[in-house]
């Protein structure tokens, strides 16, 4: 049975999490993934999860804390039974502008996931789409990849950067842990959701996609929309639209 995740950040302006959780699990989900400051209140994550019957199979981790302390990633991660340590994003002056640059960036990374994943724990980055930049017949994500990464790759950033989900999963076979599962408005709609849609509600091909993620045995899919108006109304929806694959 596939894994189908709710990332709470989409929820991050409809506060309590308590309130998220239990309305999550009224809309049936079974698992969602963790980011960033939820991992202040360990104690409080944990009982949240378990009150609602929810499981947190991954995890976004800042690159400062898995580099920084890289027992305290350990910890959090093993307290919530995390078995997927993700690197989202990173500030713009820490990124990579040109290809040697990007290269120590990948290195960065590769080095400071290490210890994480010498303890059994599957690694990797989340992308976006300024990491498909052309740095001369390579990009950001090739040069993670090549220095050994894997990915959880995110559909709905693909497609911004004016790819096709389908052919990047392919160019990535082998590597991809992980789906972030998002959707994009038509052109000039959901100004006020800075573009994004429900998914299943926008203009990814889905079928075709799915058939992708069936042939590389990806199984893992994490629902995201990066500012919704209503988090309720897209997690029930977008559900709906997973489970009816």
């Amino acid at each position: 049975m596939p894994t189908i995740a709710y990332q709470l950040y989409c929820s991050r302006n409809f506060p309590p999490l308590d309130g998220t959780l239990s309305m999550l699990a009224g809309a049936g989900y079974k698992a969602v993934e963790g980011y960033g400051g939820l991992y202040d209140d360990l104690a409080g994550l944990k009982a949240g999860l378990d009150r609602n019957g929810l499981s947190m199979p991954s995890g976004h981790f800042a690159l400062d804390m898995v580099e920084g302390d890289p027992a305290r990633t350990l910890k959090v991660a093993r307290a919530l039974g995390v078995q997927k340590v993700i690197v989202p994003w990173v500030a713009p002056e820490l990124r990579g502008t040109d290809l040697d640059s990007w290269k120590s960036f990948a290195q960065r990374l590769a080095t400071a996931l290490a210890p994480i994943r010498d303890e059994g724990f599957v690694t990797g980055w989340h992308n976006h789409d300024w990491d498909f930049a052309d740095l001369g017949g390579t990009t950001p994500m090739d040069l993670i990849v090549d220095a050994g990464l894997d990915l959880e790759l995110d559909l709905g950033w693909v497609k911004r950067a004016g790819l096709d989900p389908v052919e990047t999963l392919r160019r990535f076979s082998g590597r991809v842990r992980a789906v972030h599962v998002k959707d994009l408005a038509p052109e000039g709609q959901n100004a006020e959701e800075d573009g994004w849609a429900d998914v299943g509600h926008g203009t990814q091909d889905w079928a075709a996609i799915k058939a992708e993620l069936d042939a590389q045995g990806i199984d893992h899919f994490v629902i995201e929309h990066d500012n919704p108006a209503d988090h309720a109304r897209f997690a029930r929806r977008s559900l709906e639209s997973v489970q009816a694959w």
